[in-house]
């Protein structure tokens, strides 16, 4: 959520900054529910007054054994307006909510300006990318030739989008597991936290996945919550520190925490629907940091730079992409995409979104810290470390050779107990 003094004082400001990113803030809307919001405050706290005072005249005339049947005519007037000055602020409440969470976040002045992805300022190119003396197959055609992707009987058991692992692969998409979380924790200083799968409606309205994203989410039947499964670990890991005044002393905390992610990816289409690119259910390594304002800037090249980390490490080509103000994530305030080279698709694609999300997050769950009196609201980011699905799909292709064997990269082989090829 943005700042709201932000928005009262200077909202042509703030239209403006939205503006870049092509949302249309309705500055008119704005103001008639804030003003609705002071007056139907007004009214009633003031019929809540009267209420308190003709109760106290009642009691004093019942005490003095006086007539009340005016002073009860009275009461029950100024009970059904403040019955209705109630329901008229409950429901610009609702609204007023609504619009606010509505609204993304506001760009930082370094994102480039653009209106989609053909936009993005490409920072970095990595890696070498494999020339191939043969057409290369795709990570599902090479999936199912080591017999270690199966779409079929996971459709049978589930729907479509999802897919088993097995034998090799099954044992690579573990690899990677223990491979990124070891460097994250060994190398890189990350706390591992181990989340639970299933969060409640307050945990996503907190980092911004609902309302705005709700038809995203795979909502869980439960007569008492609503429920949903996570979409990332961003959401539970984000949320460890909901409602807390965090000791200055402790920042930045970064966290690291695998967990698969649901996502009914609605509206995608095209090649995201063929292989594992784009699943319901997928693995991410997840990177989240909680720092103070004036260290996120630094936080965001530091956690981009770990993600970056592991790409080179598997030796996969990538590029570094600043995004740009069409492109942008909802939350965001800034992110850089790691791209890895997909040799089937002979194009780059997105294998994580490192970003800072500055204040946005924080002023909805209320996660701050104390600075020379007063409490400041902390920055939150994060980013993948890296989506394992992506992170396996390219390995197999930029690792295939021409009899559909795939090498098993150097630093993987100790996690696959020495086998070098699959």
């Amino acid at each position: 959520m943005i700042d709201l003094d932000l928005l009262r004082n200077n909202p042509e400001e703030v239209k403006a900054n939205l503006a870049l990113r092509g949302y249309d803030l309705n500055i008119s809307q704005w103001q008639t529910l804030e003003e609705n919001r002071k007056v139907f405050q007004v009214k009633m706290e003031n019929s809540q007054a009267k209420q308190n005072k003709i109760a106290k005249e009642i009691g004093l005339a019942q005490k003095n054994k006086e007539n009340i049947e005016d002073l009860k005519s009275k009461a029950t007037k100024i009970s059904s307006e403040l019955k209705d000055a109630k329901n008229k602020f409950q429901t610009n409440k609702i609204e007023y909510e609504d619009f606010l969470l509505n609204i993304p976040n506001l760009l930082d002045p370094s994102v480039p300006l653009g209106k989609s992805a053909e936009d993005n300022e490409v920072l970095k190119e990595a890696g070498m990318i494999s020339s191939f003396d043969f057409t290369p197959r795709d990570h599902q055609e090479l999936g199912i030739l080591a017999d270690g992707m199966d779409f079929e009987a996971a459709t049978k058991i589930s729907k479509s989008r999802f897919v088993i692992f097995k034998n090799s692969v099954a044992k690579l998409s573990r690899a990677l597991i223990q491979f990124m979380l070891n460097t994250h924790t060994n190398e890189h200083g990350y706390q591992e936290i181990y989340v639970p799968y299933i969060v409640n409606k307050d945990s996503l309205l907190g980092t911004g996945q609902l309302p705005k994203f709700k038809e995203d989410q795979f909502q869980i039947n439960d007569d008492e919550n609503e429920m949903y499964l996570i979409p990332t670990a961003e959401v539970p890991v984000t949320n460890y520190h909901r409602d807390e005044i965090l000791n200055s002393k402790d920042l930045t905390l970064s966290y690291v925490s695998h967990t698969p992610c649901f996502r009914s990816e609605a509206g995608s289409y095209g090649l995201d629907t063929k292989g594992i690119i784009r699943q319901h259910q997928f693995e991410k390594v997840e990177l989240v940091k909680i720092t103070h304002p004036d260290k996120s800037s630094h936080e965001l090249e530091q956690l981009t730079a770990d993600a970056e980390k592991i790409l080179e490490l598997l030796e996969l080509p990538y590029r570094k992409v600043k995004l740009c103000s069409g492109d942008i994530g909802f939350g965001s305030s800034i992110t850089y995409d790691l791209e890895v080279w997909l040799p089937s698709q002979k194009k780059y694609r997105e294998i994580s979104s490192c970003s800072n999300y500055k204040d946005f997050q924080t002023r909805r769950l209320k996660i701050r810290t104390e600075e020379k009196g007063s409490k400041v609201l902390c920055h939150t980011l994060n980013g993948s470390g890296l989506a394992v699905g992506r992170t396996m799909a390219a390995i197999l292709e930029n690792f295939q050779e021409k009899s559909g064997s795939v090498q098993i990269p150097k630093v993987l082989r100790p996690y696959m107990d020495g086998q070098e090829v699959l």
